[in-house]
This record gives structure tokens, sequence and C-alpha cells, in this order.
């Protein structure tokens, strides 16, 4: 995560990134097996309220990738929602066919997508690249080719981001002299692509050869930065197992809908 987005440090800043990708994989198979429908929406609140807690970045940015996820999980379940099967029809117009328990399959799915997306926002609120990147050299073994090679695309993008700022500023300047006509439709997006590519070419070739040269090939090396593994590791599966059983415990004592199959 953009580092001038963080305004705190929570102890998942401190958890190293394989035990968070590998509690992600976990969770994500783990939520395919539960079909009790009370459960995934406890599941869902539960894992928002903990992402809101350890993402220790600004409100404005967690708030606008929280409702991103959020649509994205709705709307992906419209299809099994407007054309699903079902005997209780509530509505029908068309080709659309709502019924009780194609809604309820559908929101089933929002709720697994939502649980899912919330703690993979936590963990990218929480993590570094160069430190994702050092820790798969370091623990994953991943070849410190490929993963410098990463990095340096990844540090990359702002710099092409800048140069096209810096070109679309420069062509308005330009576009004052010239007719319409010259950039007017396709033209104007050839004026932007074809010098952004050349300049970001030369860029990447000079990186390249400068890698190169400094030694950024395969083979045994040492590292600047450490990740290792901490007892903090440790606390993050404990939240996360108490965060299931939670949901199940919750589900069983407060039931919202009493729908415990959602298949």
């Amino acid at each position: 995560m953009i580092e001038s987005w963080k305004t705190r440090h929570t102890f998942m800043d401190d958890v190293n990134i394989v035990t968070k990708l590998f509690l992600g994989v976990a969770l994500f198979f783990f939520i395919i097996f539960v079909h009790h429908f009370d459960v995934m929406i406890y599941l869902a609140t539960l894992m928002l309220i903990y992402m809101l807690l350890v993402a220790g970045t600004q409100w404005k940015v967690v708030l606008t990738f929280t409702l991103v996820a959020t649509f994205f999980a709705l709307t992906s379940s419209l299809f099994m929602i407007f054309y699903g099967d079902g005997q209780h029809e509530l509505l029908k117009f068309g080709f659309v066919n709502i019924t009780t328990e194609s809604l309820v399959r559908g929101l089933h799915l929002s709720f697994r997508t939502m649980t899912v997306s919330y703690f993979g926002l936590s963990i990218a609120f929480t993590s570094q690249v160069i430190m994702i990147f050092y820790s798969l050299m370091q623990h994953l073994k991943v070849k410190p080719k490929v993963a410098y090679a990463f990095m340096a695309a990844f540090r990359m993008i702002p710099i092409m981001l800048e140069s096209l700022f810096q070109l679309r500023n420069a062509l308005k300047m330009r576009y004052q002299m010239i007719d319409n006509r010259n950039y007017s439709g396709f033209k104007r997006l050839k004026h932007l692509l074809i010098p952004l590519l050349s300049q970001n070419i030369r860029k990447a070739h000079r990186l390249s050869v400068a890698m190169e040269k400094k030694g950024f090939k395969d083979g045994p090396r040492t590292y600047y930065y450490h990740v290792p593994f901490s007892y903090k590791d440790l606390i993050l599966i404990m939240i996360t197992v108490v965060i299931v059983i939670l949901a199940f415990t919750l589900a069983q004592v407060l039931p919202i809908t009493g729908i415990t199959d959602a298949r």
C-alpha cells in the first residue's frame, strides 16, 4: 500500500506476507463449504469490522476501496439472482425471474465474495510491495531475478503516470497552435500512446541494463531487508480462527434468517 496513505501502524503491518497469503487462500477454500446463510452474514460483517480496525489507512481511501469491493460483490451475483431457479416467485419480468431461492443463493455468493475481499483489503492496506517480494525470496525461494523484476515493474508505474501527465499537459499547449482536425478523435489517442510507449521502452531498457550491471541475477545473495516470522503471525492466525468460530456461534445464538442451507 502507498505509504502516504498510512495514518497509523497496526500489528498486521508486522505480520509476514506469507502468513497473510496462506490465511487468505485457506479462508477462500473454507467458505466454499459454508452453506449456512446466517454464518456468511456474520462472517462478512466481522471481517469488515476487522478490516476497518487494522487498516491504519486514511478513511476516505478505506471507504472507497470498501465500497468498490462491496459493489462488485453484489453485482457478481445478479446473474444468479435474476435467472436462478426456485419455487417461490418474487418478481417476474420478461426473462428476469427472481425467486426466494435465487435471491438467497445470490446474496450468499455475495457474502462469500465480501468476506474474501475484506480480508484481501486488510492484507493490501498492511503490506509493502518491497517486503512482499523479499518475503517471497527468503521463504518461498522465488528467484531473485524474477522478484526484482516485479519490484522494478511496480516502481515503473508512478514513473509512467508522471510521464502521461507531463505529455498530456504538453499536448494541451501544442493543441492551441494547430487546427482541431489534426488532433481530434483517434489522432488524440495516437499522440498520447506512441510517445508514451517509446519513452517507457527506453526507460525500461536503461533500467534492465542497470540491473544487469549491478548483479541482479539468480543465485545466492544477501538481503538488506529481512522479513522473519514472529509471534504476530500466530496472533493473526488466532484472530482469524476466532472470527470464524464467533460467526458460527452468533448464527446459532442470534439467527437472522434461519436459513441453514443456501444451496
